[in-house]
């Protein structure tokens, strides 16, 4: 026979652990404080723009980083450009609710690059306005809902998914800059993604010539990445030298390349990421590069696993202007999260 101690602690338990699931994960619960905190200025003007209700909406996956005059369907949201002082604010908010520091520092050292070129092009036919950058909302905001959102402009485009307030998908995550190393000016030598530069290069120059015949496929590098801005991302081949032929100091560099992606966004979200990783296995992990091994060579890179891709590469502008993506082979855009989403509701 149960005791009445142990009965209520159990209950305690129980309840405890149920008080635990209704929980929203933190990161769903700052990104809906900030998405709400900002769409609640909005004028009903605005929020046509920045707000799509359906979820479902065309628009939340019509993405891209190039600049907005050469999209051909249109940058999706409202830009900053048509938002007050305080509206401007409040996106940068919601931009910071869910990236890490090292993170908003590169979106918004990339933002702060559209006023260099706006000085090296002079009069050029493109606008490089640092706050030409837009905000999409799609569904409705809600620490214990679905809902999902976007920062996107020139070099930059970050969509954010969060399902049922307890797991939250990063990807598509890009980032680009040129120039990628600021090289006249009061900002001289800036680089806002050199450490991916070097990390990179650090790991290929490691290798041996035996281990560089599996890892470098091309002398050549492509113009850019091979995925580009496609819907969904494709496995790329070669895959390159896997992680099990590395040597020990190698795979922790391989590491740490992986690394500095996934922890573009807020730690919570980048340890659920990692950890993907680690269950698929290290051992399945590979890593190619083409192209050049010195500074100032055009240069590319990539790291695949069974769940996920990051490209990198710099050979437009003689070298000097960088495209690094990180994506997910199922779950881009919330994908797989939203899969197992629906098929409960539809359950139930």
């Amino acid at each position: 026979m149960i005791s009445f101690a142990l009965f209520r602690r159990a209950a305690l338990l129980a309840a405890c652990s149920l008080t635990l699931s209704l929980q929203a994960h933190p990161a769903a619960d700052a990104m809906t404080a900030a998405a709400k905190a900002f769409l609640g200025t909005l004028k009903p003007e605005q929020k046509t723009k920045a707000h799509y209700t359906d979820l479902k909406a065309d628009a939340r996956h019509a993405w891209h980083f190039i600049p907005t005059e050469m999209v051909s369907f249109g940058r999706k949201g409202l830009p900053m450009t048509e938002m007050t002082e305080q509206q401007r604010q409040l996106a940068l908010a919601l931009l910071k609710s869910a990236m890490s520091e090292q993170g908003y520092g590169k979106a918004t050292g990339i933002m702060g690059l559209e006023a260099i070129l706006r000085e090296l092009e002079k009069a050029g036919k493109v606008d490089r306005n640092p706050i030409l950058y837009f905000v999409s909302i799609y569904g409705t905001p809600d620490a214990k809902g679905t809902w999902a959102w976007r920062f996107e402009g020139h070099h930059l485009s970050l969509s954010f998914t969060v399902v049922d307030g307890k797991e939250v998908a990063a990807v598509p995550s890009f980032m680009g800059t040129n120039p990628a190393e600021v090289r006249e000016g009061a900002k001289k030598g800036l680089r806002v993604l050199g450490v991916e530069e070097d990390l990179g290069r650090e790991l290929v120059k490691s290798l041996s010539a035996e281990q560089r015949t599996t890892a470098i496929f091309d002398k050549v590098a492509p113009k850019d990445i091979i995925t580009g801005a496609d819907r969904a991302a494709k496995r790329l081949t070669p895959p390159g030298i896997a992680y099990s032929q590395l040597n020990g100091a190698q795979k922790e560099q391989l590491k740490k390349v992986v690394a500095e992606y996934a922890n573009r966004v807020r730690p919570d979200v980048a340890k659920s990421d990692l950890a993907k990783i680690d269950k698929a296995g290290w051992d399945t992990v590979a890593f190619a590069w083409a192209g050049g091994l010195e500074r100032g060579d055009g240069h590319y890179y990539r790291v695949q696993g069974p769940t996920f891709l990051l490209e990198y590469d710099n050979t437009q502008n003689n070298a000097n202007h960088v495209h690094a993506v990180w994506r997910d082979f199922t779950n881009d855009f919330g994908e797989d999260l939203l899969k197992k989403h629906y098929e409960q509701a539809h359950k139930k």
